[in-house]
């Protein structure tokens, strides 16, 4: 057996990080997630740089900002020729595989993906549907491009399935496995009755509180939500969410059962969160803590410390960096992010200032909303966003006000306080090339237009076509 360490790498999709019990959620049953919290560290603080899927996924995998990495909006495909943690992995001797969503290859959305490098590293197991979010008539696709494999139950059932085989396997090469769940996004409804059942939500029948900042209207200067209100969505939410958190429990069993747990990095996190109608807005690619924070719990016995959390920043950007860290592997020269190891593995480290976050294309559910591109940080204590023609939009005092209810951005006294986080803003836009330009601007400058417009001929036939300047 390989003294190399393992990494069993699993995430949701638009899991918010507050929403486990072990975050501080008593109503959300996650006995499973509390209990890998309790066998490692929870990162308190920890955010999608880009808070849209296809973004954040290819940052998740390569440590590189969209700009670079070149996935700058859902179903504009990852560029191929960059090292993911996948390549450096499969260079080092590790069985690469990766299950479940991807989202990676443009479009459409059921395109096979078939082996050679659109695969991003990802070379010895393949069992992965591009994007779909049909859970209870899910299908992934292995080698075969024709004959997708239909799964019976519960789509994280069947993806957890074949990682447990994937854990099981009769190989003594060290492992890198990456498993992609689909749940809690939307449809919220679409979990198996027994998960429903545990949750009501009807206030009035003992059933959900709602967080403070939930309302039912949005913000001035916002479009009017559809629909208003759904508290029977957010109870499926975390329907979905202890469904989940079931198929993770069977995963850490398999590690127990196979004697793998003990050189097993097990990471559990999520591409970005969702708004569930607080600050009266719905999905994500936005500021506020609730599409922005993501879980992410480190599990490694003996070298992560158990039952800790830690209130250090971290990003998606860090994960690439951290874990090649971890598995004494040299991060490409190309990534972004930083190595936050020595702090996962117990340093008493400040870590980063602050986080970058962007938006550099808003389409699609933002532009229903009203919102528009956006770059922003998040500090230890503060959130601070402006528009991408320098105009401010949000200034929170998180400490203060943990649900982000008194915007100060406009305020005089906190004026200095603005100027100091709009420094620390240029910063990062200077670090990571972000030109903060218009979207379409955007996607000219990075010679993107041809898939832009293949991804528009696709997913909205009647839209304009974009032209080179």
């Amino acid at each position: 057996m390989s003294t190399q360490p393992n990494l069993l790498f699993v995430f949701a999709d638009q899991m918010r990080g507050m929403d486990m019990g072990c975050a501080g959620n008593p109503q959300v049953r996650t006995p499973h997630l509390d209990r890998l919290a309790a066998q490692g560290t929870r990162f308190a603080h920890a955010y999608a740089n880009c808070a849209v899927c296809t973004p954040s996924r290819g940052t998740i995998l390569t440590g590189r900002y969209p700009h670079a990495h070149g996935a700058i909006a859902n179903d504009v495909p990852m560029a191929t020729g960059q090292d993911t943690i996948a390549h450096v992995l499969g260079r080092a001797g590790y069985r690469t595989g990766y299950i479940g969503k991807w989202h990676l290859d443009g479009v459409p959305r059921n395109r096979f993906t078939p082996p050679g490098p659109r695969r991003q590293g990802f070379d010895d197991f393949w069992a992965v549907w591009n994007c779909a979010h049909a859970y209870l008539h899910g299908k992934l696709f292995l080698e075969d491009g024709e004959h997708p494999l239909e799964l019976d139950d519960y789509e994280p059932i069947g993806q957890t399935d074949l990682a447990l085989d994937f854990l099981a396997a009769d190989d003594d090469r060290p492992f890198c496995l990456y498993l992609s769940w689909g749940p809690p996004h939307a449809p919220y409804d679409q979990v198996p009755d027994r998960y429903k059942a545990l949750y009501d939500a009807d206030t009035a029948q003992g059933g959900l509180d709602l967080r403070p900042n939930v309302r039912s209207d949005p913000p001035p200067g916002f479009n009017p939500l559809r629909g208003g209100l759904d508290r029977q969505a957010i109870a499926g939410y975390y329907a979905h969410i202890t469904a989940i958190d079931e198929q993770l429990g069977r995963l850490l069993d398999a590690l127990d059962t196979h004697g793998l747990a003990d050189n097993t990095i097990v990471v559990f996190t999520s591409d970005h969160g969702d708004m569930l109608w607080s600050q009266g807005m719905q999905k994500k690619e936005q500021p506020w803590e609730e599409a922005v924070n993501i879980p992410m719990l480190v599990r490694w016995p003996g070298r992560v410390p158990a039952a800790r959390q830690c209130d250090a920043l971290v990003s998606t950007a860090d994960f690439v960096p951290t874990l090649l860290a971890m598995a004494a592997q040299p991060a490409p020269d190309t990534v972004q992010g930083a190595d936050l190891s020595p702090i996962v593995l117990g340093a008493d480290e400040q870590g980063p200032s602050s986080v970058f976050l962007t938006a550099p294309i808003i389409v699609d559910q933002g532009e229903r909303q009203g919102v528009r591109e956006w770059r922003g940080v998040r500090t230890a204590t503060h959130t601070y966003a402006q528009w991408f023609d320098g105009n401010g939009w949000v200034l929170y005092d998180n400490e203060a006000d943990p649900y982000q209810m008194n915007n100060l951005i406009d305020s005089p006294e906190h004026a200095p306080l603005r100027a100091m986080l709009e420094a620390e803003l240029q910063k990062w836009l200077n670090r990571s090339g972000d030109a903060c330009l218009p979207w379409q601007d955007t996607v000219r400058a990075l010679g993107l237009v041809d898939l832009w417009n293949e991804r528009e001929h696709v997913m909205h036939p009647k839209a304009p076509r974009l032209v080179d300047a």
